[in-house]
């Protein structure tokens, strides 16, 4: 597994960060969709996957104070990746129905 997470250029602790906070939005959502139990967990791991190192460099780029330890800033950022990613994939998805979505159904 640790082979395939490095030919796609993950690094596994970040992907199960981004996966404990996918788990931890699922478990704190109103409404326990099955989808959303299963869909959640996997999209935060898999933003996390791919967006923590963009954004701790956007975060040194603009000077904000990050811990000393790499590793920890690393994991934190990804389990709020994580906790984020399926908010942004539902605010993202109701644009798109809304856009696609005939005229005379508005």
């Amino acid at each position: 597994m640790q082979d395939l997470l490095d030919a796609l250029g993950i690094k596994g602790s970040i992907l199960a960060a981004g996966l404990a906070g996918g788990v931890l939005r699922a478990l704190s959502h109103r409404r326990f969709k099955f989808r959303e139990m299963v869909a959640s967990p996997i999209c935060g791991a898999l933003a996390a996957g791919y967006l923590t190192v963009p954004t701790l460099h956007y975060i040194k780029s603009v000077g904000l104070p990050l811990p000393p330890d790499d590793v920890a800033s690393a994991h934190a950022a990804a389990f709020l990746i994580g906790v984020c990613a399926m908010w942004i994939a539902d605010i993202l998805l109701e644009l798109v129905v809304r856009r696609l979505k005939p005229q005379a159904d508005r």
